[in-house]
């Protein structure tokens, strides 16, 4: 691959700018702009920053199993300072607010909502009908918030991930949005944007109860563990729509389980984050989709320190 090809890939999986891949390579954009048109070539410094770039964006970095086992180990110590993650949240107003805002603003957007995280908390938080924005977004960042509560509700009790709850959760985030809410998809579908097979729906049932089973069990690698079942729900496919929003959900509930904190995965890494899950599913590596897990609990022990406001 030339390396114009291979900045031209980056541009497209990463969404970054000419002047922002510019940044990250520490050239002038007139720089870039000639090598991305093949009218300059760039040194051997900076190739090795494209590689680089392009094996993170493209999904063929290889993360060092030392670095992602101290990642690992850090979120172990992490959560040392809190003796029962749940609780906290739910004792803690501001924490609360804020996941309730991160997590739905991140995940609505990454599924192409066009709300503005001010938009987002308007609509949370004031119960403010906005005029330029359809009716179905605001349902769905409502949705969303009224899912997490009762899923907060619903670990609260200390009950298991069961089918119930799961079929539940699609309830509420689809509610007067899809006449089929609350129940498996009975028709073929494909995940937009990628080469990723789902399941045949007939198969659905069974697949769900096999997963379900395996969710709850020990594991000796909880991030490994809840990165594979991410995976697999998002390869199932079990739903019409909100497979992305749901399957996140059980990732929020699983994590809370392990007294993590929630996993939030911001809107700006959506193409990381897809690349990351597709390798997953395709190529039976988890390897990346763990270390980007890993962050994205990262961030969310930022926001219950409150180092993210």
């Amino acid at each position: 691959m030339t390396v114009q090809e291979k900045l031209q890939l980056i541009l497209k999986l990463s969404d970054l700018t000419q002047q922002q891949l510019a940044d990250r390579l520490g050239v002038t954009f007139s720089a870039l702009n000639r090598w991305i048109n093949s009218k300059a070539t760039p040194r051997q410094k900076a190739q090795i920053r494209i590689d680089a770039l392009y094996k993170e964006y493209s999904g063929e970095k290889l993360i060092p199993e030392n670095l992602l086992a101290a990642k690992k180990d850090l979120l172990v110590q992490r959560k040392k300072g809190h003796k029962n993650i749940l609780k906290e949240i739910l004792n803690s107003p501001d924490i609360r607010d804020q996941f309730f805002l991160s997590l739905t603003y991140n995940s609505n957007k990454i599924e192409g909502s066009t709300l503005s995280e001010n938009e987002t908390a308007a609509i949370l938080f004031q119960n403010a009908a906005l005029p330029n924005k359809t009716l179905t977004e605001q349902l769905e960042a409502k949705n969303h918030q009224a899912a997490l509560i009762y899923l907060l509700d619903h670990l609260s009790e200390g009950t298991v991930i069961n089918e119930k709850l799961i079929l539940k959760l699609h309830g509420i985030l689809m509610n007067a949005i899809r006449t089929d809410a609350g129940t498996y998809r009975n028709h073929g579908v494909r995940i937009m944007g990628a080469f990723i097979p789902t399941a045949n729906y007939v198969k659905i049932p069974q697949l769900m109860t096999n997963l379900i089973r395996r969710i709850n069990q020990n594991s000796k690698d909880n991030i490994r563990h809840i990165s594979k079942i991410h995976a697999e729900f998002e390869q199932i496919h079990p739903f019409g729509d909100g497979n992305g929003r749901v399957g996140r959900l059980i990732m929020l509930a699983m994590t809370l389980n392990k007294n993590l904190a929630p996993a939030v995965i911001l809107q700006e890494k959506k193409r990381l984050y897809i690349t990351y899950l597709n390798k997953a599913q395709m190529q039976d590596d988890s390897t990346l989709l763990e270390d980007f897990i890993c962050d994205a609990i990262e961030t969310g022990f930022d926001i219950l320190d409150r180092k993210l406001t």
